[in-house]
């Protein structure tokens, strides 16, 4: 090996440790069942999952994180962009044709169905008390909706952002407090 090469390499090598350095993992498996994705300087970002659906369970970012907008899931896997981060968790809900760990196509894991009347209107407070999350238990149901009826903080809630829900219930950040409805439906 001539000197020239030997530099050479050693320059090349250089710039690999550098690089590998500054590549920052852009997914993170947290629990087992969750998992960061970010969209790193408000760029397109993809993450793999081995799920085929995804739910956002906390946003981390000041980006608002709204599905099929800054977030989603394609075949290809969870997509995040325009500076959304956060946790995501696999969701079965409106997944034609996959049913769930019991394969009943609910994911409740055993069979449960509600009583006649499960489905109903439900009217609940949810207050980002200091600035913190805080998610407020209902459960909202398979084919349920929720909507913001009264913002009560100065703080503006913004659904993605400062507000939102999933099957679980309706969550508050950076200090939105707001009356809601869960539409709740089986």
């Amino acid at each position: 090996m001539h000197v020239s090469d030997k530099i050479l390499m050693g320059v090349v090598t250089g710039l690999l440790g550098v690089l590998s350095l500054a590549v920052t993992p852009s997914a993170q498996a947290q629990d087992g069942r969750t998992i960061r994705c970010e969209s790193i300087n408000g760029r397109f970002n993809r993450c793999a999952v081995p799920w085929r659906d995804a739910q956002l369970t906390r946003q981390e970012s000041k980006g608002a994180c709204i599905r099929d907008q800054s977030w989603g899931v394609d075949r290809q896997g969870l997509w995040v962009d325009r500076g959304c981060r956060g946790l995501f968790a696999e969701a079965w809900r409106g997944r034609p044709g996959y049913g769930g760990p019991d394969g009943d196509g609910d994911g409740d894991g055993d069979g449960w169905r509600p009583g006649p009347d499960w489905d109903r209107q439900i009217r609940l407070q949810c207050d980002s008390n200091k600035k913190h999350y805080q998610l407020c238990q209902v459960d909202v149901g398979r084919r349920g909706q929720v909507r913001l009826v009264k913002q009560l903080s100065d703080t503006r809630c913004t659904e993605g952002y400062s507000w939102g829900w999933n099957r679980a219930g309706v969550w508050v950040d950076h200090g939105c407090r707001g009356q809601f409805v869960v539409d709740r439906r089986w």
